[in-house]
């Protein structure tokens, strides 16, 4: 199922998007809802869509010895999850698993880096919303390692 106008309308993530650049974008999108535990993808994957969350949860983790899994950031409704797919070799840094039912706009990235390439307005608006989705995941891993180091003292 395509992404519905309204959908995107009425993200904040795309305030600064015009109705244009929104219709492309949920042109290139579908809506997908998963259960409680499911894997949206690994560390080292091929990073070729990425997500919106529109509503339930996800856990941005990142591997670790002899933990294993360590969550770092919950993503919630109208945030982003995955940012690895804009620089290559297009491979997730971490990984993400659906905590609670989620319902999602997924993007396929390879046509969304079209669509940037064919509008640098767009390319431009679009690198904003991920410098800004890199810095939240950056803030929220110091946190999480602030945590740790507070554990291990």
């Amino acid at each position: 199922m395509t992404v519905p106008m309204t959908e995107f309308d009425a993200l904040p993530l795309f305030t600064n998007l015009s109705h244009t650049q929104r219709a492309a974008i949920a042109g290139v999108s579908r809506i997908r809802t998963y259960e409680s535990g499911a894997r949206l993808f690994d560390e080292g994957g091929l990073a070729d869509q990425c997500w919106i969350v529109l509503s339930g949860c996800v856990m941005v983790d990142a591997a670790t010895q002899p933990r294993g899994r360590m969550g770092l950031q919950s993503i919630g409704p109208g945030e982003l999850v995955g940012w690895s797919w804009l620089v290559q070799p297009y491979r997730w840094h971490f990984g993400a698993t659906v905590v609670s039912p989620t319902r999602a706009a997924v993007i396929d990235t390879e046509a969304l880096r079209q669509l940037a390439e064919e509008d640098p307005a767009l390319g431009y608006q679009l690198s904003l919303i991920l410098i800004e989705a890199l810095l939240n995941r950056l803030r929220a891993t110091r946190l999480r390692l602030l945590d740790l180091h507070q554990d291990t003292c």
